[in-house]
Protein backbone atom coordinates (compact mmCIF):
# COMPACT_ATOMS: atom_id res chain seq x y z
CA UNK A 1 0.00 0.00 0.00
CA UNK A 2 1.16 3.55 -0.60
CA UNK A 3 -0.81 5.01 2.32
CA UNK A 4 1.49 7.21 4.44
CA UNK A 5 2.89 5.58 7.56
CA UNK A 6 2.92 8.84 9.43
CA UNK A 7 2.80 9.71 13.09
CA UNK A 8 -0.63 11.13 13.83
CA UNK A 9 -1.01 13.34 16.87
CA UNK A 10 -4.32 13.31 18.74
CA UNK A 11 -6.21 16.49 17.92
CA UNK A 12 -7.08 18.89 20.76
CA UNK A 13 -10.42 17.65 22.06
CA UNK A 14 -10.59 18.83 25.65
CA UNK A 15 -13.35 21.35 25.63
CA UNK A 16 -16.28 20.09 23.57
CA UNK A 17 -14.70 16.64 23.71
CA UNK A 18 -15.13 16.75 27.46
CA UNK A 19 -18.82 17.41 27.00
CA UNK A 20 -18.98 14.45 24.65
CA UNK A 21 -17.22 12.28 27.22
CA UNK A 22 -19.65 13.32 29.93
CA UNK A 23 -22.50 12.51 27.59
CA UNK A 24 -21.09 9.05 26.98
CA UNK A 25 -20.53 8.52 30.69
CA UNK A 26 -24.18 9.34 31.29
CA UNK A 27 -25.16 6.56 28.88
CA UNK A 28 -22.67 3.72 29.56
CA UNK A 29 -21.01 2.10 32.52
CA UNK A 30 -18.23 4.41 33.75
CA UNK A 31 -14.78 3.14 32.84
CA UNK A 32 -12.00 2.55 35.32
CA UNK A 33 -10.03 5.72 35.94
CA UNK A 34 -6.47 5.01 34.88
CA UNK A 35 -5.27 8.12 36.66
CA UNK A 36 -5.45 6.10 39.87
CA UNK A 37 -2.60 3.82 40.99
CA UNK A 38 -2.89 0.30 39.68
CA UNK A 39 -2.77 -0.87 43.27
CA UNK A 40 -5.38 1.75 44.16
CA UNK A 41 -3.87 1.84 47.62
CA UNK A 42 -1.92 5.08 47.81
CA UNK A 43 -3.71 8.42 47.93
CA UNK A 44 -2.90 10.78 45.05
CA UNK A 45 -3.24 14.54 44.85
CA UNK A 46 -6.44 15.71 43.20
CA UNK A 47 -4.43 17.78 40.73
CA UNK A 48 -0.98 19.08 39.96
CA UNK A 49 0.85 21.31 37.51
CA UNK A 50 2.83 19.02 35.23
CA UNK A 51 4.18 21.49 32.64
CA UNK A 52 4.46 25.18 31.86
CA UNK A 53 4.80 27.10 28.58
CA UNK A 54 5.70 30.73 29.28
CA UNK A 55 2.96 31.80 31.70
CA UNK A 56 0.53 29.03 30.73
CA UNK A 57 0.30 25.94 32.95
CA UNK A 58 -0.85 22.41 32.10
CA UNK A 59 -2.71 20.45 34.77
CA UNK A 60 -2.64 16.69 35.15
CA UNK A 61 -6.45 16.66 35.26
CA UNK A 62 -6.56 18.31 31.82
CA UNK A 63 -4.46 15.56 30.25
CA UNK A 64 -6.44 12.87 32.07
CA UNK A 65 -9.63 14.36 30.64
CA UNK A 66 -8.20 14.48 27.11
CA UNK A 67 -7.09 10.84 27.22
CA UNK A 68 -10.35 9.66 28.78
CA UNK A 69 -12.34 11.50 26.11
CA UNK A 70 -10.20 10.08 23.30
CA UNK A 71 -10.68 6.50 24.51
CA UNK A 72 -14.42 6.98 25.04
CA UNK A 73 -14.88 8.50 21.60
CA UNK A 74 -13.11 5.59 19.97
CA UNK A 75 -15.17 3.12 22.01
CA UNK A 76 -18.31 4.77 20.67
CA UNK A 77 -17.00 4.01 17.16
CA UNK A 78 -16.29 0.38 18.05
CA UNK A 79 -12.51 0.80 18.47
CA UNK A 80 -11.04 -0.41 21.75
CA UNK A 81 -7.91 1.67 22.32
CA UNK A 82 -6.22 0.73 25.61
CA UNK A 83 -4.65 3.29 27.91
CA UNK A 84 -0.86 3.42 27.84
CA UNK A 85 1.86 5.67 29.18
CA UNK A 86 2.92 6.54 25.64
CA UNK A 87 -0.65 7.63 24.80
CA UNK A 88 -0.83 9.80 27.92
CA UNK A 89 2.48 11.52 27.19
CA UNK A 90 1.52 12.09 23.55
CA UNK A 91 -1.45 14.10 24.81
CA UNK A 92 0.82 16.05 27.15
CA UNK A 93 3.11 16.90 24.22
CA UNK A 94 0.08 17.85 22.15
CA UNK A 95 -1.00 20.29 24.87
CA UNK A 96 2.51 21.77 25.04
CA UNK A 97 2.48 22.16 21.26
CA UNK A 98 -0.88 23.96 21.36
CA UNK A 99 0.45 26.46 23.90
CA UNK A 100 3.53 27.02 21.74
CA UNK A 101 1.24 27.80 18.80
CA UNK A 102 -0.79 30.20 20.96
CA UNK A 103 2.42 32.05 21.77
CA UNK A 104 3.20 32.16 18.05
CA UNK A 105 -0.33 33.47 17.39
CA UNK A 106 0.27 36.26 19.90
CA UNK A 107 3.46 37.28 18.11
CA UNK A 108 1.78 37.17 14.68
CA UNK A 109 -1.40 38.95 15.92
CA UNK A 110 -3.66 36.07 14.89
CA UNK A 111 -7.22 36.88 16.01
CA UNK A 112 -10.31 34.74 15.37
CA UNK A 113 -13.41 36.97 14.88
CA UNK A 114 -16.44 36.39 17.09
CA UNK A 115 -18.68 35.42 14.17
CA UNK A 116 -16.32 32.59 13.13
CA UNK A 117 -16.15 31.30 16.70
CA UNK A 118 -19.93 31.41 17.02
CA UNK A 119 -20.51 29.59 13.72
CA UNK A 120 -18.02 26.87 14.60
CA UNK A 121 -19.48 26.45 18.09
CA UNK A 122 -22.99 26.18 16.67
CA UNK A 123 -21.85 23.38 14.35
CA UNK A 124 -20.16 21.49 17.19
CA UNK A 125 -23.17 21.91 19.48
CA UNK A 126 -25.42 20.59 16.73
CA UNK A 127 -23.21 17.49 16.59
CA UNK A 128 -23.61 17.03 20.35
CA UNK A 129 -27.37 17.51 20.08
CA UNK A 130 -27.52 14.80 17.41
CA UNK A 131 -25.49 12.47 19.65
CA UNK A 132 -27.76 13.21 22.63
CA UNK A 133 -30.95 12.82 20.61
CA UNK A 134 -32.33 16.30 21.21
CA UNK A 135 -31.35 19.66 22.65
CA UNK A 136 -33.48 18.97 25.72
CA UNK A 137 -31.66 15.64 26.26
CA UNK A 138 -28.30 17.42 26.00
CA UNK A 139 -29.37 20.03 28.54
CA UNK A 140 -30.62 17.33 30.92
CA UNK A 141 -27.31 15.48 30.60
CA UNK A 142 -25.30 18.54 31.68
CA UNK A 143 -27.85 20.20 33.94
CA UNK A 144 -27.58 23.56 32.18
CA UNK A 145 -28.95 25.22 29.03
CA UNK A 146 -27.05 25.06 25.78
CA UNK A 147 -26.64 28.83 25.81
CA UNK A 148 -24.75 28.56 29.10
CA UNK A 149 -22.53 25.80 27.72
CA UNK A 150 -21.76 28.00 24.74
CA UNK A 151 -20.83 30.92 26.97
CA UNK A 152 -18.64 28.86 29.30
CA UNK A 153 -16.60 27.31 26.51
CA UNK A 154 -16.38 30.24 24.06
CA UNK A 155 -12.85 31.37 24.88
CA UNK A 156 -11.50 27.83 25.14
CA UNK A 157 -12.97 27.10 21.73
CA UNK A 158 -11.44 30.30 20.35
CA UNK A 159 -8.02 29.04 21.46
CA UNK A 160 -8.54 25.77 19.61
CA UNK A 161 -9.44 27.69 16.44
CA UNK A 162 -6.43 29.98 16.91
CA UNK A 163 -3.93 27.12 17.13
CA UNK A 164 -5.52 25.46 14.12
CA UNK A 165 -5.23 28.66 12.07
CA UNK A 166 -1.56 29.03 12.98
CA UNK A 167 -0.98 25.39 12.04
CA UNK A 168 -2.85 25.63 8.74
CA UNK A 169 -1.15 28.90 7.80
CA UNK A 170 2.22 27.19 8.09
CA UNK A 171 1.12 24.02 6.29
CA UNK A 172 -0.36 26.02 3.40
CA UNK A 173 3.12 27.34 2.69
CA UNK A 174 4.54 23.85 2.23
CA UNK A 175 4.31 22.85 -1.43
CA UNK A 176 5.45 19.89 -3.48
CA UNK A 177 6.72 19.58 -7.06
CA UNK A 178 5.85 16.98 -9.66
CA UNK A 179 9.39 15.48 -9.50
CA UNK A 180 8.94 15.06 -5.72
CA UNK A 181 5.66 13.23 -6.31
CA UNK A 182 7.33 11.04 -8.91
CA UNK A 183 10.15 10.28 -6.47
CA UNK A 184 7.57 9.33 -3.83
CA UNK A 185 5.77 7.06 -6.30
CA UNK A 186 9.00 5.38 -7.40
CA UNK A 187 9.82 4.62 -3.75
CA UNK A 188 6.76 2.39 -3.47
CA UNK A 189 7.53 -1.28 -4.21
CA UNK A 190 5.68 -2.35 -7.35
CA UNK A 191 4.11 -5.30 -5.59
CA UNK A 192 2.75 -2.92 -2.94
CA UNK A 193 0.85 -0.66 -5.32
CA UNK A 194 -2.83 -0.86 -4.44
CA UNK A 195 -5.73 -1.52 -6.74
CA UNK A 196 -7.84 1.64 -7.00
CA UNK A 197 -11.57 0.83 -7.06
CA UNK A 198 -13.94 2.25 -9.65
CA UNK A 199 -14.35 6.00 -9.13
CA UNK A 200 -16.68 8.71 -10.38
CA UNK A 201 -16.59 12.49 -10.59
CA UNK A 202 -20.00 14.07 -10.06
CA UNK A 203 -21.68 17.47 -10.07
CA UNK A 204 -25.05 18.47 -8.66
CA UNK A 205 -27.66 21.23 -8.65
CA UNK A 206 -29.75 21.40 -5.50
CA UNK A 207 -33.14 23.02 -4.88
CA UNK A 208 -34.66 23.23 -1.41
CA UNK A 209 -38.47 23.03 -1.53
CA UNK A 210 -40.10 26.21 -0.17
CA UNK A 211 -42.80 26.09 2.45
CA UNK A 212 -46.31 25.94 1.08
CA UNK A 213 -47.86 29.37 1.23
CA UNK A 214 -50.71 28.22 3.46
CA UNK A 215 -48.22 26.66 5.94
CA UNK A 216 -46.32 29.95 6.24
CA UNK A 217 -49.56 31.87 6.57
CA UNK A 218 -50.75 29.52 9.32
CA UNK A 219 -47.50 29.91 11.26
CA UNK A 220 -47.55 33.71 10.95
CA UNK A 221 -51.24 33.89 11.92
CA UNK A 222 -50.60 31.80 15.04
CA UNK A 223 -47.63 33.99 16.01
CA UNK A 224 -49.76 37.14 15.55
CA UNK A 225 -52.55 35.68 17.66
CA UNK A 226 -50.08 34.94 20.47
CA UNK A 227 -48.80 38.52 20.24
CA UNK A 228 -52.38 39.77 20.54
CA UNK A 229 -52.84 37.61 23.64
CA UNK A 230 -49.87 39.37 25.23
CA UNK A 231 -50.84 42.93 24.24
CA UNK A 232 -54.63 42.74 24.50
CA UNK A 233 -55.21 40.24 27.30
CA UNK A 234 -52.02 40.73 29.30
CA UNK A 235 -50.91 37.08 29.21
CA UNK A 236 -47.16 36.96 30.01
CA UNK A 237 -44.99 36.05 27.02
CA UNK A 238 -43.14 33.66 29.34
CA UNK A 239 -46.29 31.58 29.91
CA UNK A 240 -47.15 31.43 26.21
CA UNK A 241 -43.57 30.47 25.32
CA UNK A 242 -43.70 27.51 27.72
CA UNK A 243 -46.93 26.30 26.10
CA UNK A 244 -46.42 27.08 22.45
CA UNK A 245 -42.83 27.96 21.46
CA UNK A 246 -41.07 25.56 19.10
CA UNK A 247 -37.64 26.85 20.12
CA UNK A 248 -35.34 25.06 22.58
CA UNK A 249 -35.76 27.97 24.99
CA UNK A 250 -39.50 27.27 25.28
CA UNK A 251 -39.26 25.26 28.53
CA UNK A 252 -37.38 28.26 30.04
CA UNK A 253 -40.17 30.62 29.10
CA UNK A 254 -38.37 31.64 25.94
CA UNK A 255 -35.43 33.16 27.82
CA UNK A 256 -32.23 33.95 25.93
CA UNK A 257 -29.64 35.24 28.45
CA UNK A 258 -27.34 38.15 27.65
CA UNK A 259 -25.93 37.60 24.18
CA UNK A 260 -24.06 39.81 21.72
CA UNK A 261 -26.13 41.23 18.86
CA UNK A 262 -23.73 39.53 16.44
CA UNK A 263 -24.49 36.14 18.01
CA UNK A 264 -28.14 36.24 16.91
CA UNK A 265 -29.58 35.99 13.41
CA UNK A 266 -29.69 39.46 11.88
CA UNK A 267 -33.49 39.82 11.68
CA UNK A 268 -33.87 38.85 15.34
CA UNK A 269 -31.10 41.16 16.63
CA UNK A 270 -32.34 44.10 14.52
CA UNK A 271 -35.91 43.79 15.83
CA UNK A 272 -34.84 43.26 19.45
CA UNK A 273 -32.32 46.14 19.40
CA UNK A 274 -35.10 48.53 18.31
CA UNK A 275 -37.19 47.75 21.43
CA UNK A 276 -37.16 49.37 24.84
CA UNK A 277 -37.11 47.04 27.90
CA UNK A 278 -40.53 45.44 28.38
CA UNK A 279 -41.65 46.20 24.83
CA UNK A 280 -43.03 43.48 22.53
CA UNK A 281 -41.93 43.31 18.90
CA UNK A 282 -44.02 42.84 15.80
CA UNK A 283 -43.92 39.30 14.41
CA UNK A 284 -40.39 38.79 13.04
CA UNK A 285 -39.56 36.26 10.31
CA UNK A 286 -36.17 34.49 10.34
CA UNK A 287 -34.87 31.32 8.75
CA UNK A 288 -36.21 29.43 11.80
CA UNK A 289 -39.80 30.67 11.56
CA UNK A 290 -41.77 33.50 13.17
CA UNK A 291 -40.79 35.16 16.46
CA UNK A 292 -42.51 37.37 19.01
CA UNK A 293 -39.75 39.06 21.02
CA UNK A 294 -39.67 40.82 24.38
CA UNK A 295 -36.59 42.86 25.30
CA UNK A 296 -35.70 42.37 28.98
CA UNK A 297 -32.55 44.49 29.16
CA UNK A 298 -29.69 45.80 27.05
CA UNK A 299 -26.10 46.37 28.13
CA UNK A 300 -23.99 47.88 25.36
CA UNK A 301 -24.16 45.51 22.40
CA UNK A 302 -25.59 42.66 24.49
CA UNK A 303 -29.28 41.97 24.94
CA UNK A 304 -31.38 39.69 27.12
CA UNK A 305 -34.67 38.66 25.56
CA UNK A 306 -37.60 36.30 25.73
CA UNK A 307 -39.25 35.05 22.59
CA UNK A 308 -41.84 32.72 21.16
CA UNK A 309 -40.84 30.81 18.04
CA UNK A 310 -43.50 29.37 15.75
CA UNK A 311 -41.81 27.31 13.07
CA UNK A 312 -43.27 26.40 9.70
CA UNK A 313 -44.42 22.80 9.55
CA UNK A 314 -41.57 20.92 7.83
CA UNK A 315 -44.06 18.39 6.49
CA UNK A 316 -45.80 21.12 4.51
CA UNK A 317 -43.00 21.89 2.07
CA UNK A 318 -43.86 22.33 -1.58
CA UNK A 319 -41.87 19.47 -3.12
CA UNK A 320 -43.51 20.01 -6.50
CA UNK A 321 -41.94 23.47 -6.84
CA UNK A 322 -38.42 22.07 -6.27
CA UNK A 323 -38.98 19.18 -8.67
CA UNK A 324 -40.39 21.42 -11.40
CA UNK A 325 -37.46 23.84 -11.12
CA UNK A 326 -34.97 21.00 -11.47
CA UNK A 327 -36.83 19.48 -14.42
CA UNK A 328 -36.72 22.87 -16.14
CA UNK A 329 -32.97 23.20 -15.46
CA UNK A 330 -32.33 19.64 -16.68
CA UNK A 331 -34.35 20.21 -19.86
CA UNK A 332 -32.35 23.36 -20.60
CA UNK A 333 -29.06 21.50 -20.16
CA UNK A 334 -30.17 18.67 -22.45
CA UNK A 335 -31.62 20.89 -25.17
CA UNK A 336 -28.93 23.62 -25.23
CA UNK A 337 -25.50 21.98 -25.79
CA UNK A 338 -23.55 25.19 -25.07
CA UNK A 339 -25.17 25.68 -21.67
CA UNK A 340 -22.68 24.83 -18.92
CA UNK A 341 -23.77 22.76 -15.94
CA UNK A 342 -21.26 24.56 -13.71
CA UNK A 343 -22.66 27.99 -14.60
CA UNK A 344 -26.21 26.97 -13.72
CA UNK A 345 -24.98 25.34 -10.51
CA UNK A 346 -23.36 28.61 -9.44
CA UNK A 347 -26.49 30.65 -10.12
CA UNK A 348 -29.35 28.23 -9.44
CA UNK A 349 -28.16 25.68 -6.86
CA UNK A 350 -29.20 26.24 -3.23
CA UNK A 351 -26.47 24.13 -1.66
CA UNK A 352 -23.98 26.69 -0.30
CA UNK A 353 -21.15 24.14 -0.24
CA UNK A 354 -21.17 22.86 -3.83
CA UNK A 355 -22.57 25.88 -5.69
CA UNK A 356 -19.32 27.85 -5.29
CA UNK A 357 -17.41 25.09 -7.11
CA UNK A 358 -19.89 24.86 -9.96
CA UNK A 359 -21.71 21.96 -8.33
CA UNK A 360 -18.71 19.65 -7.92
CA UNK A 361 -19.32 16.90 -5.36
CA UNK A 362 -16.24 16.07 -3.29
CA UNK A 363 -15.45 12.97 -1.25
CA UNK A 364 -16.53 13.92 2.31
CA UNK A 365 -13.69 11.84 3.80
CA UNK A 366 -10.77 13.00 1.65
CA UNK A 367 -11.99 16.14 -0.12
CA UNK A 368 -10.93 14.58 -3.45
CA UNK A 369 -12.82 15.06 -6.70
CA UNK A 370 -12.89 11.36 -7.59
CA UNK A 371 -15.05 9.30 -5.26
CA UNK A 372 -14.89 5.48 -5.08
CA UNK A 373 -18.29 3.95 -5.73
CA UNK A 374 -18.10 2.08 -2.44
CA UNK A 375 -17.89 5.40 -0.56
CA UNK A 376 -21.02 6.92 -2.06
CA UNK A 377 -23.99 7.05 0.28
CA UNK A 378 -26.84 4.71 -0.63
CA UNK A 379 -29.01 7.46 -2.12
CA UNK A 380 -26.25 8.80 -4.38
CA UNK A 381 -25.06 5.29 -5.29
CA UNK A 382 -28.50 4.33 -6.61
CA UNK A 383 -28.64 7.51 -8.67
CA UNK A 384 -25.17 6.99 -10.20
CA UNK A 385 -25.98 3.42 -11.21
CA UNK A 386 -28.63 4.80 -13.59
CA UNK A 387 -26.12 7.08 -15.34
CA UNK A 388 -24.55 5.03 -18.13
CA UNK A 389 -22.48 7.61 -20.01
CA UNK A 390 -20.31 10.55 -19.09
CA UNK A 391 -22.44 13.69 -19.33
CA UNK A 392 -25.71 11.94 -18.39
CA UNK A 393 -27.90 13.91 -15.96
CA UNK A 394 -30.26 12.21 -13.52
CA UNK A 395 -33.91 12.96 -12.90
CA UNK A 396 -34.60 14.99 -9.70
CA UNK A 397 -34.06 12.88 -6.57
CA UNK A 398 -34.86 13.67 -2.95
CA UNK A 399 -32.06 13.65 -0.37
CA UNK A 400 -31.12 15.19 2.99
CA UNK A 401 -28.96 18.29 2.72
CA UNK A 402 -25.70 18.18 4.67
CA UNK A 403 -26.52 21.03 7.08
CA UNK A 404 -27.16 21.44 10.83
CA UNK A 405 -30.90 21.48 10.13
CA UNK A 406 -30.68 18.45 7.81
CA UNK A 407 -33.21 19.99 5.41
CA UNK A 408 -35.05 17.90 2.82
CA UNK A 409 -33.96 18.87 -0.68
CA UNK A 410 -33.94 17.69 -4.29
CA UNK A 411 -31.05 17.50 -6.76
CA UNK A 412 -30.00 16.48 -10.24
CA UNK A 413 -26.65 14.67 -10.64
CA UNK A 414 -24.36 14.78 -13.67
CA UNK A 415 -21.76 12.07 -14.30
CA UNK A 416 -18.64 14.07 -15.15
CA UNK A 417 -16.19 11.18 -15.39
CA UNK A 418 -15.88 7.48 -14.61
CA UNK A 419 -12.55 5.73 -13.95
CA UNK A 420 -12.53 1.94 -14.00
CA UNK A 421 -10.76 -0.15 -11.37
CA UNK A 422 -6.98 -0.18 -11.93
CA UNK A 423 -3.55 -0.44 -10.32
CA UNK A 424 -2.35 2.94 -9.04
CA UNK A 425 -0.29 4.89 -11.57
CA UNK A 426 1.00 8.42 -12.06
CA UNK A 427 -1.26 9.20 -15.02
CA UNK A 428 -4.63 8.41 -13.51
CA UNK A 429 -3.88 8.96 -9.84
CA UNK A 430 -1.51 11.90 -9.80
CA UNK A 431 -3.74 14.07 -7.57
CA UNK A 432 -4.18 11.30 -5.01
CA UNK A 433 -0.46 10.51 -5.01
CA UNK A 434 0.34 14.20 -4.79
CA UNK A 435 -1.95 14.64 -1.76
CA UNK A 436 -0.34 11.74 0.09
CA UNK A 437 3.20 12.85 -0.72
CA UNK A 438 2.34 16.41 0.28
CA UNK A 439 0.88 15.28 3.59
CA UNK A 440 4.05 13.40 4.42
CA UNK A 441 6.22 16.39 3.50
CA UNK A 442 4.01 18.77 5.49
CA UNK A 443 4.24 16.53 8.54
CA UNK A 444 8.02 16.33 8.36
CA UNK A 445 8.50 20.07 7.91
CA UNK A 446 5.84 20.98 10.47
CA UNK A 447 7.55 18.82 13.10
CA UNK A 448 10.88 20.56 12.45
CA UNK A 449 9.18 23.97 12.59
CA UNK A 450 7.57 23.26 15.97
CA UNK A 451 10.97 22.17 17.29
CA UNK A 452 12.35 25.54 16.22
CA UNK A 453 9.46 27.34 17.95
CA UNK A 454 10.20 25.43 21.15
CA UNK A 455 13.50 27.27 21.34
CA UNK A 456 11.69 30.61 21.41
CA UNK A 457 9.52 29.97 24.48
CA UNK A 458 10.08 28.90 28.06
CA UNK A 459 9.06 25.26 28.59
CA UNK A 460 9.30 23.46 31.91
CA UNK A 461 8.24 19.88 32.64
CA UNK A 462 7.54 19.07 36.28
CA UNK A 463 7.37 15.32 35.81
CA UNK A 464 9.80 12.77 34.43
CA UNK A 465 9.45 12.21 30.68
CA UNK A 466 10.03 8.86 28.96
CA UNK A 467 12.09 10.02 25.97
CA UNK A 468 10.96 7.19 23.72
CA UNK A 469 7.33 8.26 23.91
CA UNK A 470 8.16 11.79 22.85
CA UNK A 471 9.90 11.08 19.55
CA UNK A 472 7.53 10.89 16.54
CA UNK A 473 8.24 7.93 14.29
CA UNK A 474 7.68 8.18 10.54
Amino acid sequence: MYEPKNYTKPLPIRFFGALFALLLLSQITPIVLWAQNTTNSQPRPTDQIIAQVNDRVILKSDIDTDVRTYILQNRSYGQNIPFSEALWFSFLENSVENFILLEKAKIDSVIIPDDRVNRAMDQRIQQLIMQAGSEQALERAFGKPVIQLREEFREDFREQMTTEQVRQTYLSGVTITRPEVAEFFESIPKDSLPTIPEQVALSQIVIIPPAKSDAKEAARFFAESLRDSILVYGIPLEDLARRHSDGPSGPRGGLLPLMGLNELVSEYSAAAAALTPGQISEVVETEYGYHVIELIKRIGDQIETRHILISVNAEELDDDVAIERLISIRDSLVEIPDLEFSSLARTKSQDPITKVTGGKVLDPETGERYIPLNRLDANLYRTVLLLENVGDISEPRAFTLNSPQGARAYRIIRLDERIEEHVANMDQDFERLRNIALQQKQLREYTLWVEELREEVYIEYRIDLPSASLSPQF
